[in-house]
């Protein structure tokens, strides 16, 4: 029975591997009900993988061990990845927006749950470069939306390029809450697209405070494009699996951490 058992587990976990390989992802929900099996055993199968480098768990699922550099997922896939985790987050990051205020919202999963919080808002300015952020606002009376232009980037429904970084450079903002797909504390943060990465750069350079947005899942590695070193960055709002070890790197570079 103990060897019947063991043999399920390994052809399981194999499964698991060719499904990752051929998908990119996986969530926790889906392969407890494929295999017929709790969700507690799946996490467990994804941290053992985990453990022989096979894969990178995130809240919610995993991910290919390889993909921690570059991937440049669409956003109809992020958005399913640390749901929870984002909504909290963006939650608690739309309050340190005040009335009158002229900021930015960078293009992201995390960063559009910071737009969905801000219906008791009756002034404010943003600037956004993304598509869903703009429907997001839309229909909010108090909020004054300006698109900087550019050229369409389908994979994160975001206006990218020369003409989107040339009138950036015409704003001056109090705010700029920056998505990431990466965050080494040893270096700083990352994104998968170059333009995306050039185009952040600028937004950083024309805020008063940079408030960067990103659940814990993101730290601790890095993604293709660099974006900005830690002391371009002024707040980080996560959730609470942020290690210890990783917190105080980052309050030890004199960025003020937001746990929700």
């Amino acid at each position: 029975m103990e060897e019947k058992v063991k043999r399920s587990t390994v052809e399981r976990r194999k499964k698991i591997l060719s499904m990752l390989s051929e998908n990119g992802q996986v969530f926790v929900h889906e392969l407890s009900s494929k295999f017929e099996v709790s969700e507690v055993t799946i996490r467990n199968d994804l941290e053992q993988l985990e453990a022989k480098n096979l894969l990178i768990r995130a809240r919610g699922g995993a991910m290919k061990h390889e993909q921690t550099v570059g991937i440049d997922y669409r956003i109809s896939e992020k958005h399913k990845l640390n749901l929870a985790e984002k909504i909290r987050i963006g939650k608690e990051a739309a309050k340190l927006i005040n009335e009158s205020e002229t900021i930015i919202i960078d293009s992201g999963t995390t960063t559009l749950e910071v737009a969905k919080n801000l219906s008791n808002i009756n002034s404010l300015n943003v600037i956004t470069n993304a598509i869903n952020i703009v429907n997001q606002l839309i229909s909010n009376q108090g909020v004054n939306i300006i698109v900087p232009g550019g050229s369409l980037r389908k994979k994160s429904h975001s206006l990218v390029g020369p003409i989107a970084e040339r009138n950036l450079r015409n704003f001056s903002v109090d705010k700029a809450f920056i998505g990431v797909d990466g965050y080494d504390t040893a270096t700083g943060a990352y994104t998968p697209n170059i333009e995306e990465a050039s185009l952040n750069q600028i937004m950083i350079e024309i805020a008063k405070e940079v408030i960067l947005v990103a659940d814990s899942s993101k730290f601790k590695r890095r993604s293709l494009a660099f974006i900005c070193p830690a002391n371009k960055i002024d707040i980080i709002v996560t959730d609470d699996g942020l290690s210890m070890e990783v917190l105080k790197k980052l309050q030890d570079s004199g960025i003020k951490v937001i746990i929700t």
